[in-house]
């Protein structure tokens, strides 16, 4: 079975409803490709080897949570632009992406998808989101039960992700309420522990969140860049292809980020 490239915007749209965030950059089609689609390949980031390895499985259509345009970047089509726009263009591959629309979807997003992931439930409404944009998740272990401590759920997230993570452990106590957001949002840490969070999970760490956690007693738990964002975009491509008859590849392309 096969749709068109609107057909196929049109879906993303409704669903993510890229309308309601501020963004970094733009969400929806960034490259324009052939106008039917028979598959999409998803995956992080537009990266070269990804477009690659998306040309080689025979995809019409490319889905990613990082495109290949950021406010504030160099605009000029060179070096590496120059290499992802030519495979993208001389394959007539479409290229949707979408940022933190993909983050916030309350079931397929990167922070639902790492919630189920790591046995963590967000609690029901606006008690379940925090931070700018309500891009924050805020919950408890889905089985009700604390952690022991911090060092326990650390573990519980390296089992669950394959992957070491960085952890500041804060206070020595048991953990019931987790506040997580995938990515970069280590600057989401403060209002997590204003959310009254025991501990925060994100995927980077910077200078100051080490500091905040032992000077507030909020665990800090760093798991990857893109370890901790690798499960909304095919939830999400994945959903879409089944709604609209089409075949659907996740694509995942190593980073140690």
């Amino acid at each position: 079975m096969s749709t068109t490239r609107h057909e196929l915007l049109h879906a993303f749209d409704l669903l993510l409803a890229p309308e309601r965030f501020k963004d970094y950059g733009p969400n929806g089609l960034q490259v324009e490709g052939r106008t039917t689609v028979r598959k999409i390949v998803s995956g992080v980031t537009a990266s070269r080897a990804l477009i690659e390895a998306a040309i080689h499985a025979e995809a019409d259509a490319i889905f990613v949570h990082h495109g290949l345009f950021w406010r504030g970047q160099d605009g000029r089509v060179t070096g590496w632009m120059r290499q992802r726009l030519g495979l993208l263009l001389g394959d007539d591959v479409n290229l949707f992406a979408y940022h933190l629309p993909l983050d916030a979807h309350p079931e397929l997003g990167n922070n639902a998808q790492l919630g189920a992931k790591l046995g963590l439930a967000a609690h029901a409404g606006s008690a379940g989101r925090f931070g700018e944009q309500e891009l924050g998740f805020f919950g408890a272990r889905s089985n009700g039960e604390p952690f022991a401590n911090a060092k326990a759920l650390a573990a519980q997230v390296e089992k669950a992700l394959g992957k070491s993570v960085t952890l500041v452990e804060g206070a020595a106590r048991p953990i019931r309420n987790v506040a997580w957001c995938t990515g970069g949002a280590q600057g989401y840490f403060e209002a997590a522990i204003a959310a009254g969070a025991d501990a925060f999970i994100t995927g980077e760490i910077s200078e100051p969140q080490a500091h905040y956690a032992r000077e507030m007693n909020v665990a800090f738990l760093a798991c990857g860049h893109h370890a901790t964002e690798r499960y909304g975009a095919p939830a999400v491509a994945g959903h879409v292809a089944q709604q609209l008859g089409l075949a659907h590849e996740f694509i995942d392309i190593d980073n140690p980020a």
